[in-house]
Formats: structure tokens, C-alpha cells, sequence
């Protein structure tokens, strides 16, 4: 585990939610018609899912209940499938009912660092 590494990714996380959420303001009507939000939060996604990628295993182990290998699997959709379109519905209930729960996540993992690096101390 390199926390320090590991602290930079659970950031940008963060920061992807916010913006996902400043982008939408959590209005599903907001997104769904809005080619220019739509592509905005597309891409916040992916990069938030790549982020998710490069975190040490040691601390994805910490959170069982984040499905990380769904996100890798959402983010290679994302990244691969756009010829075929992406499902917007999909993305929306991803958004409204998987970020949430990813959010309070990374919060706890980035919890969990801070306590870590204290004791080392």
C-alpha cells in the first residue's frame, strides 16, 4: 500500500462526485437533456473509475462494500462502448443510487489513512 498515492486518487474521487453533482444538480431532468452535462459527467466517470483502478488492492480491501470490480467494468463501458451508445437511464440510476454509497466510501478509506498515518507517528 503507498497511502500517499493512494490519499491523491481518493481526492480526485471526491472531486469527480462533487463535480458530477454540481453538473447535474442531482436533477435527473438536468442530465437527461443536456448533451453538453451529459458529456461533462461521462467523462468525470471515467476518469473517477480509473482513479478507483489505481488504488492499492490493501485499500479497496478496507471497503467490501464498494463493488470495484463493477466500477472498472462501468469505467471500460464507458471508455469502449460509446460507437453503441451509452444507456443514459443507466448512467442516471449509477449516479443517483451508486455514488452515494461510493462517496461515503472513499470518505471512511480517506478516514482510515489519516488514522493510519497518526499512528505511525
Amino acid at each position: 500500500m503507498n497511502p500517499e498515492r493512494d490519499r491523491v486518487y481518493l481526492v480526485h474521487i471526491l472531486e469527480c462526485i462533487d463535480r458530477i453533482r454540481d453538473y447535474t444538480g442531482n436533477d435527473r431532468e438536468s442530465f437527461m437533456n443536456n448533451s453538453l452535462v451529459q458529456d461533462a459527467v461521462l467523462r468525470r466517470l471515467q476518469t473517477m473509475a480509473e482513479s478507483t483502478q489505481q488504488l492499492s488492492d490493501d485499500l479497496k480491501a478496507e471497503a467490501p462494500d464498494v463493488d470495484w470490480r463493477a466500477l472498472s467494468g462501468f469505467r471500460n463501458v464507458l471508455v469502449h462502448d460509446y460507437l453503441n451508445g451509452i444507456d443514459l437511464e443507466r448512467v442516471w440510476d449509477a449516479i443517483a443510487n451508486y455514488l452515494p454509497g461510493l462517496e461515503s466510501a472513499v470518505k471512511r478509506l480517506s478516514e482510515y489513512l489519516e488514522r493510519k498515518s497518526k499512528r505511525k507517528d
